[in-house]
């Protein structure tokens, strides 16, 4: 393998994750497809030899012209205001995309998420879903941004209190992602090999917050999974950022969150945060068994 396939091998590793950032920091599909392709391009122009951590740095990339194109369509925006014509740019699904992806997409993300974000100042809207969603570190957005880490948790504050203060909008897809979650948690508890490739997407990703460690497959996530076994047993479901997760106690105090992406019934996508550092800044419910 060249040094060009190897990079863009790496590069389809990270695809998903980019298009999760993407679509939640824009609301469209094809807007994130456009993101994470500039992303490729100017990782082609870059010296990929002196990149530390390929998964960070792709994740700054497509933050960075995300926070252009909201820009962008926020001037678009104000001239249609001011000439009275129709900006032509829905949230969301598109009309000329396939509907049943389109319909997936929107129900993973949750469109009434996807309102609230749309009423968030650019800065604001990265700041609170690279943050909250993704885990990147304050330092990292303030690059992003041009302020300081404590300008940065201020925006991502401030973003937060105005996705709370919205109008909850019921989610249809929620018992069935719930669903998912417990024969997830069923399986680990008991060491079930194959029913936790079941309930997993052929080509689901696992992650953590540090974006160099990844698991790709069915077959490997479920022999990760095998090894949490003895966290499952006391994992609580929850929902992190609107999302579903499952909280691991120990001593009585939370010491990890598995946060799952389900799409078409399966488990495409577990993102873990094993730092407890971290989980006093998630917006994290637990829910009754």
């Amino acid at each position: 393998m060249d040094g060009y396939e190897f990079l863009a091998a790496r590069f389809e590793e990270n695809r998903a994750h980019l298009k999760a950032v993407a679509y939640r920091m824009l609301g469209s599909d094809g807007e994130a497809e456009d993101a994470v392709q500039e992303a490729w391009i100017r990782l082609g122009r870059s010296d990929s030899a002196a990149i530390d951590n390929l998964g960070g740095w792709l994740t700054t990339v497509v933050g960075r012209v995300c926070l252009d194109m909201l820009r962008s369509r926020r001037s678009r925006r104000e001239e249609f205001l001011e000439t009275g014509t129709p900006e032509g740019q829905a949230l969301g699904p598109q009309p000329d995309a396939d509907p049943e992806h389109q319909a997936l997409m929107a129900d993973s993300v949750g469109l009434a998420l996807l309102v609230v974000l749309e009423t968030l100042d650019p800065a604001e809207r990265l700041a609170f879903v690279l943050h909250d969603m993704f885990a990147v570190p304050f330092d990292e957005i303030a690059r992003i941004v041009d302020r300081t880490p404590a300008a940065a948790r201020q925006l991502a504050s401030r973003a937060r209190r105005r996705v709370r203060g919205a109008d909850p909008v019921p989610d249809p897809g929620a018992a069935r992602r719930r669903e998912v979650v417990d024969a997830f948690l069923s399986a680990a508890r008991s060491g079930d090999f194959d029913a936790l490739v079941t309930v997993l997407d052929p080509d689901v990703v696992a992650r953590s917050e540090d974006a160099a460690s990844l698991v790709r497959g069915a077959a490997n996530v479920a022999r990760q999974a095998l090894m949490f076994a003895p966290f499952a047993r006391s994992a609580r479901f929850a929902l992190v950022d609107g999302a579903p997760a499952v909280v691991s106690t120990g001593e009585g105090r939370n010491f990890s969150v598995m946060r799952f992406t389900i799409e078409r019934g399966k488990v495409v996508e577990l993102f873990v945060i094993n730092d407890p550092a971290q989980l006093p800044g998630l917006d994290l419910v637990l829910l009754d068994d």
